[in-house]
């Protein structure tokens, strides 16, 4: 139902997104994407690159006085730093004499150990990983949080679904089993310096940084997505690719670094018995509904109304500061990995962009459930069912 497609390389002129099957009328903004980019660019632990590279974001098509058509969504985001990569990243033919000397230029024979540089420079007939870390950077997650924004107020005004994250843990630092942010707690957890709802554990992060800087090393954590307000049935339990919970996951791990994925309580259901594993269900005076919400809101594939929790573990930056070992494709011998940036963790940008995958899943799969070609349609469709729940 909903389609899109990024391109574009980290120091390439520009990253280029496009979304189609929005319905008409959804209200949205240059300003809208712009403040979406800036909150990927926060956290505590990026480094001078945030500063100096800014994202330029411009809507190409598909909206028009601030608000969709119904057409393909295109948006530009152009790359402050261009003219430095001109030569370096130019798609046309560069000279020698045009590229000799050039730092930019110079062949990355060194691959670094856990990015994409060694099995992509295999894949694709590469002694020299530029080719592959260009397109492999997460920088292409600008890209995605642009169309994600899209998603995110289709599903805000159609639906009247509320997508937010919070980090978990940065290293050894965690946050308290209990702690879920509400609706309305999006604002402080913005505000806070790794995104953090807890402010003892925020501490706690924010000084696990700061060792891991000083010991020239890098930091991984955990981030939660919760979706509030999601009627029962997104998704789907008769096909294997209509699951609300593996489309999630799929989403989720195609994110940079993401090496795990659970729902709701994931793991640790694992470790209960049966009878303590299971959201019991019983009525009351706002009809059916479960005591607890340890399946994460999702059952049998499909979105039960109960907020969704959507857990996910980002791996350290592989870009250590002290260079991890690799070898000299070109000669041969051993040699220490390129270093290509300085973050010590990505952790608070991580989940802004996890909320902006979500976002993409849950409209896929609203647009699928309800249908409409405008923002109108889609809530009279999802009244109607509301309203002829057999079971409510």
């Amino acid at each position: 139902m909903l389609r899109w497609l990024t391109a574009g390389e980290s120091h390439g002129r520009a990253l280029v997104a496009i979304c189609e099957g929005l319905p008409a009328g959804v209200d949205v903004t240059t300003a809208d994407i712009a403040t979406a980019l800036t909150r990927r660019r926060a956290g505590h632990g990026r480094g001078a690159r945030m500063k100096f590279e800014q994202d330029e974001a411009e809507i190409t098509g598909g909206v028009r006085h601030g608000s969709t058509l119904g057409g393909p969504v295109a948006i530009r985001i152009g790359n402050t730093e261009w003219p430095k990569w001109a030569t370096a990243m130019s798609p046309d033919p560069v000279t020698g004499e045009e590229l000799e000397g050039q730092a930019r230029n110079e062949p990355l024979t060194r691959p670094r150990p856990g990015h994409a540089d060694l099995a992509g420079m295999q894949k694709y007939g590469q002694d020299d990983a530029r080719p592959i870390l260009e397109r492999a950077s997460a920088r292409e997650t600008a890209a995605r949080v642009a169309v994600g924004e899209l998603a995110r107020r289709f599903l805000k005004q159609a639906i009247g679904a509320e997508i937010l994250s919070h980090v978990v843990a940065i290293g050894s630092a965690r946050v308290p089993a209990a702690t879920l942010p509400g609706p309305d707690d999006l604002a402080i957890i913005d505000a806070d310096l790794v995104r953090c709802l807890d402010p003892a554990a925020s501490a706690a992060m924010v000084a696990e940084i700061e060792a891991a800087r000083k010991d020239g090393d890098t930091l991984g954590g955990v981030i939660e997505v919760v979706v509030h307000g999601l009627p029962p049935g997104l998704g789907s339990h008769v096909h294997w690719d209509r699951k609300l919970d593996g489309r999630l996951a799929g989403a989720m791990m195609s994110i940079h670094a993401i090496k795990g994925v659970e729902i709701g309580d994931g793991f640790e259901t694992a470790a209960r018995r049966g009878s303590q594993a299971h959201d019991e269900i019983a009525n009351g005076p706002a009809g059916v509904h479960r005591l607890t919400n340890r399946a994460g809101g999702i059952e049998g594939g499909m979105s039960t109304g109960e907020p969704i929790r959507v857990r996910v573990a980002m791996k350290p930056i592989s870009t250590v500061p002290r260079a991890l070992s690799t070898v000299d494709v070109r000669t041969g011998e051993p040699a220490k990995a390129i270093n290509q940036r300085s973050d010590v963790t990505a952790v608070p940008a991580a989940g802004v962009v996890a909320e902006s995958m979500a976002a993409l899943v849950l409209a896929d799969a609203a647009l699928e459930k309800f249908g409409g070609d405008t923002v109108a349609e889609v809530r009279r469709n999802l009244a109607g069912y509301l309203e002829a729940l057999v079971i409510r």
